[in-house]
């Protein structure tokens, strides 16, 4: 007689799938849909699948909208100042927009800190912060084990340090004595040695590495790159402006037709400055008046926008005598025969500028008090200055720097034709000017009295600094 055993039946598990089905109760779109004509060409190469298929069916197809004559946004200009004068001031921005309302600031947040948590947000705020070791050390934030031992050693290390440390390096005295160490290290003569006064303070004597570094300097990344040559920085006293600045001047367009060739009279293209129409008189005034009231809340008016004329020579003939007139080291730049005009009735020499057309000011910026932000600098070897000995009396070798006063970013004025506002008179470019000239006829010159004493009040001041660093 046989026996049968009873295995236990296999159990297979299965997850619980629950189909539910959401009813739609918005109602079809009221529009039918459209349907195009496309080019039947089979499913060969599955056109119809890609994904490009849709986006570029979308572009061949060209917008049907019928709108009015006012683009569904009526405008009504009667009662704007100004608009059928040619002003345009009362549909612009303003220059300096208000300030925002606090409840409105944080919807100006950058698109950077959008999604982000708000822990990242909130790094102004101690509590908030975790926890970090802050050591003067350099190469070790934190302890390298938490033993007993390795903590009582690393206090210990760290007291024999700052025994042998030199005075706190947050100390302002200090940080100036450091300051003027480089001054002695590279000028070792003209060190003070006596005792520190209000005047004068001596700085930290050089270690054998600081004097070792200036006689050798090394790059701090790259070892292998050699010096080849230095200069110290300088003042060009002799070429600062009455005004004790320049200014930069950038052309948001080309001023010339656009050629395969640089057009060399760029390089001694000259800006005649307009008198400030009455309306950017008027805002920039307001702007002066909000800012005194609450400077606060309103930011600082800035340099006026002034608008501009530009004027070139007829031809390229007159760019090299304009550039020897103005060469201080050319014997011969009193030549009269540098001059490309003669007026027939006084037989006086001239260079002729023609104008271009009219630039307004499409941004400005810096002021009397930032002009040391940003400088200019231009390289000078007298050795290289073979041919001219005169150059090599008058000035020494080094990197001389020209302060930038203001920066500005003109734009050609643009032609305002008020017909198409519903008016009769066309106002054009040429004739939104009083005072538009047509030409220039330039004669170069050395400065007049009045221009070299304002020139010797600008060097005085560095003469002062000089004083008082000495």
């Amino acid at each position: 007689m046989a026996s049968s055993s009873t295995r236990p039946e296999r159990v297979y598990h299965q997850d619980y799938i629950a189909r539910i089905r959401y009813s739609n109760t918005l109602p079809p779109p009221p529009n039918p849909p459209k349907l195009l004509d496309i080019p039947g060409t089979g499913l060969e190469g599955s056109q119809y699948t890609s994904t490009g298929f849709a986006s570029r069916l979308a572009r061949e197809q060209p917008l049907n909208i019928e709108t009015d004559a006012e683009l569904g946004m009526p405008l009504d200009l009667v009662g704007m100042p100004g608009i059928f004068d040619g002003d345009e001031s009362s549909i612009q921005a303003p220059l300096h927009p208000p300030a925002p309302h606090p409840h409105d600031r944080p919807l100006l947040r950058a698109l950077a800190t959008l999604g982000k948590p708000a822990s990242s947000l909130s790094s102004g705020v101690s509590f908030l912060r975790r926890t970090e070791y802050i050591s003067t050390e350099q190469g070790r934030s934190r302890f390298e084990s938490t033993t007993s031992r390795s903590l009582v050693k690393s206090a210990a290390m760290s007291a024999a340090k700052k025994k042998r440390r030199d005075p706190d390096q947050n100390d302002p005295l200090n940080m100036l004595r450091a300051i003027i160490k480089g001054f002695d290290t590279a000028h070792p003569e003209e060190a003070y040695k006596g005792p520190d006064t209000a005047n004068n303070l001596r700085g930290l004597a050089p270690t054998p590495a600081d004097i070792e570094a200036w006689r050798n300097p090394k790059h701090p990344s790259k070892p292998e790159v050699k010096l080849l040559d230095s200069y110290p920085i300088l003042p060009d006293l002799d070429a600062f402006p009455d005004t004790g600045g320049y200014m930069l001047m950038k052309f948001a367009t080309n001023p010339v037709a656009s050629t395969d060739a640089y057009d060399e009279r760029l390089g001694v293209g000259l800006l005649r400055p307009l008198d400030p129409r009455p309306v950017i008189q008027a805002i920039m005034q307001e702007s002066r008046e909000l800012y005194a009231a609450d400077p606060k809340n309103n930011p600082p008016p800035g340099p006026p926008p002034f608008d501009y004329e530009y004027f070139l020579p007829p031809d390229r003939k007159a760019v090299h005598g304009i550039k020897r007139k103005f060469h201080v080291d050319d014997p011969g730049n009193n030549l009269p025969d540098l001059y490309t005009n003669t007026n027939p009735q006084t037989e006086e020499r001239f260079f002729r500028f023609n104008r271009i057309r009219a630039y307004e000011t499409a941004q400005v910026s810096g002021s009397a008090e930032s002009k040391y932000d940003e400088v200019a600098l231009a390289l000078y070897d007298p050795d290289l200055e073979d041919d001219n000995p005169a150059a090599k009396r008058r000035k020494q070798k080094g990197a001389y720097y020209y302060p930038i006063l203001q920066k500005s970013q003109i734009r050609p004025r643009r032609a305002i034709n008020t017909s198409r506002l519903g008016t009769v008179v066309a106002k054009k470019e040429e004739d939104m000017y009083a005072d538009r000239v047509d030409y220039l006829d330039v004669i170069v010159r050395d400065p007049n009295a009045e221009e070299a004493k304002r020139r010797g009040e600008e060097k005085e001041k560095y003469d002062a600094v000089i004083d008082a660093g000495s």
